[in-house]
């Protein structure tokens, strides 16, 4: 059963206990999405609007941070997640994501109860598509200037870290387009360069060495 716990930020992640894994660092959660995804992604994109790909919605916390950072910056987003195991509602309820951002606490209401598999528009310059589905499935399509790759570990879901995977993504991502994920594994690194991707790393957020940033040759 889902557990949530709390991190040293003060905000919730989830245990799945049959995985043996943890949705963020228990040194943060919020710390370490807003690090990777929005330090690292976001503000460092270019692209304006900026459409985002995201592998695995989870708990929608880096839709979220990234809906805020989209009406602060004034910055229009379109947003598409694939999730294959969306949470429950009464699980996403429980986290308290949006007390934290007391001033946009509608905004994470809306993204957990926005109908999946329909475009929503969330905020003013903040569009959701949520897709319930299997990503290695999937016949996807679009163009995307900015990919967050945030399924589990490669140790726990290899099968979402291969190179058929990154090879699907690079093909829907722009020339120049960015991706970024926590792990900095060399498997995933190779697989990254064998999908037409130059990749760094960057020192990582607490608890993490490094990180992976790619940017589409």
């Amino acid at each position: 059963m889902t557990e949530i716990v709390l991190t040293e930020d003060g905000s919730h992640t989830l245990y799945v206990p049959e995985l043996k894994e943890h949705y963020h660092s228990i040194h943060g959660a919020v710390q370490e999405s807003e690090f990777i995804f929005i330090d690292h992604g976001f503000r460092t994109s270019r692209a304006s609007p900026v459409r985002i790909f995201e592998v695995g919605f989870g708990t929608g916390l880096n839709a979220l941070l990234t809906a805020i950072e989209s009406a602060s910056a004034k910055r229009k987003t379109f947003y598409t997640s694939v999730e294959r195991y969306p949470l429950p509602l009464h699980i996403t309820a429980q986290l308290n994501h949006s007390s934290l951002f007391p001033d946009e606490a509608d905004i994470s209401g809306r993204i957990h109860s926005c109908p999946w598999n329909t475009t929503s528009q969330i905020t003013d310059t903040f569009s959701l598509l949520k897709i319930e589905g299997d990503l290695i499935q999937m016949d996807l399509k679009g163009d995307y200037d900015l990919i967050y790759f945030d399924a589990f570990g490669p140790d726990k879901q290899p099968e979402m870290w291969t190179d058929e995977v990154f090879e699907k993504i690079s093909a829907v991502t722009v020339s120049g387009g960015r991706l970024v994920t926590y792990s900095a594994k060399g498997s995933v690194k190779r697989s990254l360069k064998r999908a037409g991707f130059e990749v760094s790393l960057f020192p990582g957020p607490p608890g993490k060495r490094q990180i992976t940033c790619a940017v589409k040759i």
